[in-house]
């Protein structure tokens, strides 16, 4: 019973997994204009996969190159989302990967509502955005 099919696609097999542990991950970067969720479900149907989460700095500053690349103007979404829960401020990645890096810009999160997370070409950086943004976004699959 423990055996995985061979006929099972291999992305459902990453998912789960942090970010840093799995080289076999790739990244892509939509410049198609997307909220928050209508990124995220862009990723899962076209890619099989989601939002970026990211893992370590190497990771934020392969990443933030890549979006140079593609000529992003805009700062695309990555896949955390700060809530505030029982008054705590408080981020999670959108594949459920541990929280074990962050790179936010100074006075980010903001801590009073629900907000999406954005990379900045510009600095690396990391910053609280309204979700409902049209913006370019990171899929890793």
């Amino acid at each position: 019973m423990g055996t995985v099919s061979a006929s099972h696609p291999a992305p459902c097999q990453l998912r789960g997994l942090p970010a840093g542990e799995t080289a076999q991950l790739h990244y892509v970067v939509v410049k198609k204009l997307r909220t928050y969720s209508g990124a995220q479900r862009y990723c899962q149907d076209v890619y099989r996969g989601q939002l970026v989460s990211v893992h370590s700095a190497a990771r934020n500053q392969e990443l933030q190159k890549l979006a140079k690349t593609y000529h992003t103007i805009i700062s695309p979404w990555i896949g955390a989302v700060t809530s505030r829960r029982a008054g705590q401020c408080e981020s999670y990645w959108e594949d459920s990967s541990p929280w074990n890096y962050a790179n936010w810009a100074p006075t980010h999160p903001y801590g009073i509502v629900t907000t999406c997370t954005t990379l900045s070409i510009r600095d690396g950086l990391w910053r609280s955005r309204f979700c409902f943004q049209l913006r370019p976004f990171i899929c890793q699959y």
